[in-house]
């Protein structure tokens, strides 16, 4: 199972159009150690040919076209991408559905919650149907129940309900309902290796536990590193665990629940623009270093099973060696 960060930055991106933190202000002008990141997404592969795509984001362009593996293969239209699927219905995870429309019809797999707030509050899915006929939606059970997404048949993905509310937008908003958002665990079957990704992570329990004690490697929740971290910049006034979103430091942050999973690889993804571990010399960053907990950026790849050396690279256009047979062009560019 390859596993390629198509982007690592929280909703904004890195830096911010509209920000002049201490971050944005020193990556731009060369004060500070960081690299540039687009909005979270994720592509997963089996055979790096055929992807399924997590998570749209209003990046998805710039994203696709810095990665030679998932571009059109051979003819005059196509794809890499096989099937979308969204872990929520923010914006940032989102928006990027639209810059899909040529590729229409195409499969995107939800929760029934985060396909009400897509027909409603945000319409995307209702607007698409103009482009020949748009997305053929497809139900995400949060039961524990597995499923499999045809063409990765040697994919195995059980979602996980998280706690969390509903984005600004949706009519639920302030009645927070199972499946608003979710984690998602997948087992290559082949070598029995897993992943548990969960790029918005509010707290703890058991069940979450679960899956996180057995998975290879974590690819979790990175946003903010402490929980007043935007009414410091002097850029918000919620607090990290109002938006769903567990802070790094301090008593029963990220730090300290990685702690308890001693033998997984630990990656932090989706970070703020605030954040400052994106500073690759800061204390807070060398403090991830000695626990042993990675840093995402855009391009790396993860690879998990004997397929691949189990590493990550930051060559954004890497060809990998073993590839299959190009793929024909096709009028549908997704599906």
């Amino acid at each position: 199972m390859r596993i390629h960060i198509l982007g690592s930055a929280a909703g904004g991106g890195f830096p911010q159009w509209n920000c002049n933190c201490s971050n944005c202000y020193g990556v731009r002008n060369g004060k500070i150690k960081a690299t540039p990141r687009t909005q979270s997404s994720i592509a997963v592969s089996m055979d790096d040919e055929h992807w399924l795509l997590i998570n749209a984001s209003p990046d998805i362009r710039a994203q696709l076209e810095s990665f030679r593996d998932i571009q059109p293969q051979r003819g005059l239209r196509g794809t890499g991408i096989r099937s979308v699927l969204l872990v929520d219905s923010q914006i940032d995870h989102t928006t990027g559905l639209l810059m899909l429309r040529e590729g229409c019809p195409f499969d995107v797999y939800t929760t029934e919650m985060v396909y009400q707030d897509l027909t409603t509050g945000f319409p995307v899915f209702n607007i698409l149907k103009s482009w020949d006929g748009g997305i053929r939606h497809q139900r995400l059970p949060i039961d524990g129940t597995s499923l499999q997404v045809p063409g990765f048949e040697g994919l195995r993905i059980t979602p996980v309900p998280l706690q969390g509310k509903a984005p600004p937008y949706s009519p639920h908003r302030n009645n927070p309902h199972p499946g608003d958002n979710i984690a998602l665990y997948f087992e290559d079957l082949e070598s029995g290796q897993s992943l548990f990704y969960a790029p918005g992570l509010g707290g703890l329990d058991e069940n979450l536990a679960g899956y996180m004690e057995r998975s290879d490697c974590l690819l979790v929740d990175g946003t903010f590193w402490r929980e007043d971290e935007m009414i410091l910049a002097g850029v918000g006034t919620k607090l990290a665990r109002e938006m769903g979103h567990l802070p790094q430091s301090g008593k029963g942050g990220m730090i300290e629940v990685l702690r308890r999973f001693g033998e997984q690889r630990k990656i932090l993804i989706h970070i703020n623009n605030t954040n400052p571990i994106l500073d690759e010399e800061s204390p807070e960053r060398a403090e991830l270093v000695a626990e042993g907990i990675e840093v995402a950026s855009d391009g790396m790849d993860i690879f998990l099973g004997a397929r691949r050396p189990q590493t990550l690279t930051n060559n954004r256009s890497q060809k990998l060696p073993g590839r299959g047979p190009d793929l024909p062009g096709r009028k549908e560019a997704i599906g």
